[in-house]
């Protein structure tokens, strides 16, 4: 039978089930994160709160950009980790929490401008 990736799925031996089925959970919980920062950056522009129009609006692309590239990034992570899983190998740093935060700071920084100068 065959599965996809195979790039994943073809290397090394069956893991604990355990194992793959909470990394997967990850990805799930990474896609759910994707999606909250798209609908935050369209409900911030659709609202219309009275911030700076400009910061307004680039808090919003921020968010619906940051949104679409976590899915990508969640994938590539989960791969990683399951090649890892099954080839017995340590399990690689996660670069997800690190653009999260990121992205969290720019965000907050925009909206507080926005705030400040409107």
């Amino acid at each position: 039978m065959r599965r996809f990736p195979r790039s994943v799925y073809e290397r090394g031996e069956e893991p604990d089930p355990r194992f793959s089925l909470a990394n997967e959970r990850t990805f799930l919980a990474w896609t759910r994160t994707g999606l909250a920062l798209i609908a935050g950056g369209v409900a911030l522009e659709v609202l219309g709160l009275d911030l700076h129009a400009g910061l307004r609006t680039a808090a919003s692309l921020v968010l619906i950009v940051a949104g679409t590239a976590v899915a990508p990034l969640a994938f590539w992570e989960w791969m990683r980790t399951e090649r890892a899983l099954r080839e017995s190998q340590p399990l690689p740093g996660a670069y997800s929490g690190v653009v999260l935060a990121v992205v969290v700071l720019v965000i907050g920084l925009l909206v507080t401008g926005g705030i400040l100068w409107r």
